[in-house]
């Protein structure tokens, strides 16, 4: 088969393309027949050797896909072959396997296809929805009623965010950095949008919540935003923060006065049988269409490192996707 595979860390191209033997099935295993796999920011922090957890070399990077499953190993009863599936994860571990024509899955990160959904759409779920659900229901404990900032909310976390907290029965404000960002933010759900980065975007979302503030701000770029998030929050507010790439300086004295939280998080500490429930608690949605997995740019295999330099660029608008 075809596969994506890394010999050194170092920048995207590190990233070869390679014919290499087929995954074989073994006991409670999923052999899938890829047709897409999901570009996550955390890919290319492994692949760069800046994540806390990095694979031996070398390995097949990506963390989600979709396809038809090809095989089913002995013990496995929740599939059969050609089930339209997603999957989050592989044999090899968390982030590594998706970026090749065949992956070999433990059963429990497995999770069936609605007929509705693409496969490019079905890459999409994996990291982005259970990131935004973990955010969300997990570590802030949204409750219906309150008011959500999705900070960053046009790549493909923020609008899964958008969405879940849209059918929550939050009230949703999306930012983003271009109009076309800002454009699908609003499609997804967002009742006001936000041109991030412009001096006046603070004050817009206060004059949003009449100066009261917002209860939740899910943030993606915590090592810019973080010190600006603290002052947006109402009392008892919440920030969650899914992403940083760095260090930034912060008044402490802003979470006193509102008695506020700062909630970390990684998927990485989410025990298998968390995410697999995560993932049957959002199923409806996906099949009923309240939850719509958004696809931006789409790259053949062979351009893993074109799509590696899409992800972080400006003006993000859904989910990056190679096509297998």
């Amino acid at each position: 088969m075809r596969a994506i595979r890394v010999h050194r860390f170092g920048g995207p191209e590190v990233l070869s393309l390679e014919q290499i033997p087929d995954p074989v099935v073994g006991p409670g295993q999923v052999l899938i027949r890829n047709h897409a796999a999901g570009v996550n920011p955390v890919d290319a922090y492994i692949r760069a050797g800046q994540y806390a957890r990095l694979p031996a070399l070398p390995y097949i990077p990506g963390w989600d896909g979709a396809g038809i499953v090809e095989a089913v190993g002995d013990g496995v009863t929740r599939f059969a072959p050609d089930d339209r599936v997603y999957f989050s994860g592989t044999t090899a571990g968390r982030g590594m396997g998706a970026y090749a024509e065949r992956a070999c899955c433990h059963e429990v990160n497995v999770h069936p296809l609605p007929e509705s959904l693409s496969f490019a759409q079905g890459s999409a779920i994996g990291v982005p929805y259970a990131t935004a659900h973990r955010a969300l229901f997990h570590r802030a404990r949204l409750q219906a009623g309150e008011t959500v900032l999705v900070h960053g909310a046009s790549g493909a976390v923020g609008l899964a965010a958008v969405q879940l907290a849209r059918a929550h029965g939050a009230s949703v404000i999306g930012t983003a950095g271009s109009d076309a960002g800002l454009e699908i933010v609003a499609e997804e759900g967002a009742e006001h949008v936000v041109r991030h980065g412009r001096p006046e975007a603070a004050d817009q979302i206060r004059a949003i919540t009449g100066g009261r503030g917002v209860d939740l701000i899910v943030e993606m770029l915590a090592s810019v935003n973080l010190d600006q998030d603290l002052g947006l929050l109402a009392m008892h507010g919440r920030v969650v923060i899914v992403g940083s790439r760095g260090r930034i300086e912060i008044d402490p004295r802003q979470t006193m006065a509102r008695e506020s939280a700062i909630l970390g998080m990684m998927l990485w500490n989410v025990a298998d049988e968390e995410l697999l429930e995560i993932h049957q608690l959002m199923g409806p949605g996906f099949a009923d269409g309240i939850l719509r997995p958004v696809v931006g740019h789409q790259f053949p295999l062979a351009e893993a490192s074109q799509a590696h330099d899409a992800i972080f660029a400006s003006g993000a608008r859904g989910k990056v996707v190679l096509d297998i």
